[in-house]
Formats: structure tokens, sequence, C-alpha cells
């Protein structure tokens, strides 16, 4: 048991905390107020606390003089480091939190009970800080009542107050469907304040010695754990080695030992672990040609990327090249990225870390860039990226796109003849007014604004909310854009994913040739998952 938060108890807290999230990955990921099978929360909020984890790592003995404290010296790395992986709002806003405590707790002397309450209570107030639009029943509701609870112990008993804000944030948790009405209506409770719960139960387990027993607030999907870490990396490895993998699980495994044997700094990250399916990959290796054939033997590899550390370390970061302007845009999906990298913008891979928007940034090696996210769970990266970029000197705006369609609705309208400011202006407006639709298959029961839908339905999106549920894709797909194109519109763009049957494009585009003779049609394969077509209408 501990009187105080010492530097080791931060570093027991973040692998406490990464292993639990670990653990219970698969079933935040099921915690999806909508239907559609791409909720991955868990896997955000694990990628984020792995960053956090390896910065911890990587700088154990770099206390520097005349600095933060040795427990604050530790807190700035993993939240510095949490916020570089932050991946998807969720967590951006646990890189916030951390940031919070770590802002707090870096100058005092010890870390006893109400030292940790205020400095949940600063956590709370930065992670509010990071949200344009704070919504109650989320993972905001949850720090903030783990905060009030802290407080109100009113104790330097450190191990009282870490109880009380951890059985206070379970019961903020559980009223999380009361809050906001998506939740009550998926039967699930906040999947970020979920993370945020197994993280306080994590640092009870170290200040206390005693693991909460609190039963899960879902049924659990029984999963194997999707990331598996070895080591962060050593100098003994030359070139890390990345690239996404589409295998069987039980491939994966094998190519995993193989990894494992080869380097060090292994993480595979997979989207399910019950069948085929997409996996992230990453080692760091002397021999690159046995780490990709591993992942050749395993299925199929693909966006395999080679950094040689040497060049790394050598290469000076590009200055901003004077008025240049460049735009980065997120994309899933081959045919969409070859879109957007015809309209000159860099391509960024789909759920990337604040890190990973920084670098494409910075390779821009212009003094303005905007930033097209395409996903509202990318916009708050977008943001943390921004505000790292404007401390090098480049100037980075956020176009809020939400879909694909909306950013090539703004790249349209680009002209570097404008101020930029006025540029950025005017794209923003382009993608405001371009309305967007989803058409995929429900992945689970649940009762959405349109009414019940269950596993296999075709559900149609506009704007976010579930406004068609169909048996027939073709048949969906077409009432979806009738339904948008009764509001008006003159252009129709459609996108379509990876598993979209041949012909569907064709089949909408005769049909609003027939019904809508004045609307013009632009088809595209977009090639992305999940979503057979996407929609805009401008």
């Amino acid at each position: 048991m501990l009187d105080t938060l010492d530097a080791a108890a931060v570093r027991r807290w973040c692998a406490g905390g990464l292993a639990a999230l670990r653990d219970h990955q698969g079933e935040i990921d099921d915690l999806n107020v909508y239907p559609v099978p791409d909720g991955d929360t868990g896997t955000n909020l694990v990628l984020t606390l792995t960053s956090a984890q390896q910065a911890l790592t990587m700088d154990r003995d770099t206390l520097p003089e005349g600095g933060p404290t040795a427990h604050g010296h530790a807190l700035r790395l993993m939240a510095r480091g949490a916020l570089l992986g932050a991946r998807g709002n969720s967590g951006v806003i646990l890189s916030q939190i951390l940031r919070g405590l770590a802002d707090a707790l870096a100058a005092a002397p010890v870390v006893r009970g109400r030292q940790l309450a205020a400095a949940l209570r600063d956590a709370a107030t930065a992670a509010y800080a990071a949200v344009a639009r704070p919504v109650e029943g989320t993972l905001l509701s949850v720090v903030a009542a783990a905060a009030r609870a802290a407080e109100a112990a009113d104790t330097d008993d450190l191990r009282a107050v870490v109880r009380a804000a951890a059985t206070e944030a379970a019961r903020a948790l559980a009223r999380t469907p009361e809050q906001l009405p998506a939740l009550a209506r998926a039967g699930v409770v906040d999947a970020g304040g979920r993370g945020l719960c197994l993280l306080l139960d994590a640092l009870v387990e170290v200040v206390t010695g005693e693991s909460p027993d609190r039963p899960a607030p879902a049924p659990r999907r029984v999963r194997q754990p999707a990331v598996a870490v070895r080591e962060t990396g050593s100098d003994e490895y030359a070139y890390e080695v990345q690239f996404l993998l589409d295998a069987e699980p039980e491939a994966v495994e094998r190519m995993r030992q193989i990894l494992a044997g080869l380097g060090d700094s292994l993480v595979v990250v997979g989207d399910r672990a019950d069948g085929p399916g997409t996996w992230n990959v990453h080692v760091h290796v002397n021999d690159v040609g046995a780490a990709v054939e591993a992942g050749v033997v395993a299925g199929r590899p693909y966006q395999i990327s080679v950094t040689r550390f040497a060049d790394q370390a050598a290469a000076a970061p590009p200055t901003p090249a004077g008025d240049g302007r460049a735009a980065v845009v997120v994309a899933t999906g081959a045919g969409i990225a070859e879109l957007f990298t015809g309209e000159g913008a860099t391509v960024v891979p789909g759920n990337p870390s604040t890190g990973e928007l920084l670098d494409a940034i910075r390779a821009t090696a212009a003094a303005r860039v905007v930033v097209l996210p395409n996903d509202p769970n990318t916009q708050a990266v977008a943001s943390a990226a921004a505000r790292e970029a404007h401390a090098l000197g480049v100037k980075v705006s956020v176009v809020p796109t939400r879909s694909p369609v909306q950013a090539l609705a703004a790249l349209a309208v680009r002209d570097p003849k404008r101020r930029f400011s006025d540029d950025v202006i005017a794209m923003a407006e382009a993608a405001g007014a371009c309305r967007y639709a989803e058409v995929c298959w429900a992945g689970r029961e649940a009762l959405t604004v349109a009414g019940p839908c269950r596993p296999g339905d075709v559900l149609a999106l506009v704007e976010g909310e579930v406004h068609l549920i169909g048996a027939d894709l073709a048949g969906t797909c077409v009432a979806v854009v009738d339904r948008m194109l009764g509001g008006g519109g003159e252009l129709v763009t459609l996108l379509t994913g990876v598993d979209a049957p041949e012909g569907l494009a064709d089949a909408v585009r005769e049909h609003v040739a027939r019904r809508w003779p004045f609307v013009e049609v632009q088809a595209f394969p977009g090639g992305q998952p999940h979503y057979p077509l996407l929609v805009g209408v401008e």
C-alpha cells in the first residue's frame, strides 16, 4: 500500500492500465452507439496508452536537472506519449486528462490524497477544454464525477481518495445512458467512460494492492487480446517496419512469434479476433526482408513502410517553405486515397494518431496546411495535431469534414490566389454545403431513431443518423439518394466500397437519370471498408 504516488507507481499504473484496456478491448469496442461494425474506442484507447507506455519505457533515466519531480517527469512523459499516440476522440480526451494530472502534480514535492484530488479536478477541466461541444453522458461526465468524489473525500489519505474516485466513476458510467439518449437506445454505457473506469481501477490496485471487483457493465464478447507488445525498441535494431495485413488470427499468431524472434518493439493490432480481419503490424528489426516475408506467409501485407533509424535521426525537420500551402487528408480506401492524391493532397491512412498526422503536416514542408479529417472521430486528433504544429511554426487549419465526399467538395474550391484564411473559409463552406450519407450492414441488434434493426439489415445513415432500414442493398441506396435529393441538389457523388456488388453505382446512376434528369452523377471506386456506398449531394 502506498501513502504517496511516486514515479515507480506512475509506471506501474500505466502498465496496469494498459493491461486492463487490452483485456477489455473487445468489450469496449462493442460499446458502440450505432449498430455499424466500426466501433473502435477500445482499440483507440489501447493504442493511445501503448504510446504512453513506450514513452515511459524509452525515457526511464532522463530526469532533467532542475526540472520537475521524478513523479512529475514520469507523468509528463506519459501524457506526452499519449498525446502523440492519441487516436479518436477518446484517445485525445484521455491524453488531456493525463496532461492535466501531469501539470498539476509536476511541482508537488509529494502526492497525497488532497494533491491527487486537486489534480483530478484540473484533469477534468483539461478534458472538457479539449472538446469543442462537451456532451454529458460521455467520458467527460465520468472524469468529472471522479474528480468531485476525490475532492469530497477531503483527506490526505491517498488510498481513500483513489477508492472514492474510482467508485464514483463507476456510478457515473452506469448513469451515462440516462444522460445520452443514443446510449439508452443502443442499451450500452459510454465506451470511453468504461475505459477510464478501468484506468482508475488500475490506479486503485497500484495504491492499495487490492483489485476492485466490478462486473462489466455490458455482455463481454470473448476475445483474445488484439494487441501484443514484446518490449520497446533498443539500439540493436536498425529498421522500423510497418504494414497492414489481411489474415486469419491463427496465421497472425504464427507471424507474431516469428517477428518476436527477429526484433523488438512488436505491436500487432487487429480489428477482430474471431475471423479474417485487418491487422496493423509494427516491429523493429535488422532483417527487413524476413519481416515482410513473415507477413506474406501470414496473409496479404500492404502499405508497407520501412524507416532506417540512422536516416531518421540525421534528418532535420523540414523547414516551412515561405507561403507554401498544402492539404493533408485522412482517407480509408485505395480509390479514395487516389482521388485525394490526384487533388494534390497528402493522404494519411484512416484512424491516425496525433503523431502520425503531425508527421504528415511537417512532411509537406508547407507554412500553411489545411487538414481534412473526414470522420467525426478523427476531428479531435486533427485539432491536437494542429496545436502541436503551431508550436513548430506551421499554421494549420482543420476543416471539420465528416465524410470523404465533403473533403472532395472542399478541395474542389481551393484557390491558391486567395488569402489562406479566406481559402479555408471557402473550403469549409463547400464542405458544409455537401450533405453526406453512408450505407452499410448492421453488425448487431439495436434500436435506432428509424426503428429497431437486426444483424444483416441494410442501414442508411444521413449526416450520421440512421434514416432508413432495409433488406435490399441497392433498393436502400436508391431510397436514400431520393430522400437526399428531395431537399434539393445538383450534383451527386458516389463512392463504392470494397464490399459493394458489381453494378451498384450504375444502378443508382440509372435511377437518378430517370427520376432526377437534371442532376449530375459522379461515381468512383472508393475501396472503403464497412460502407459499400458513400453518397454526397451538393
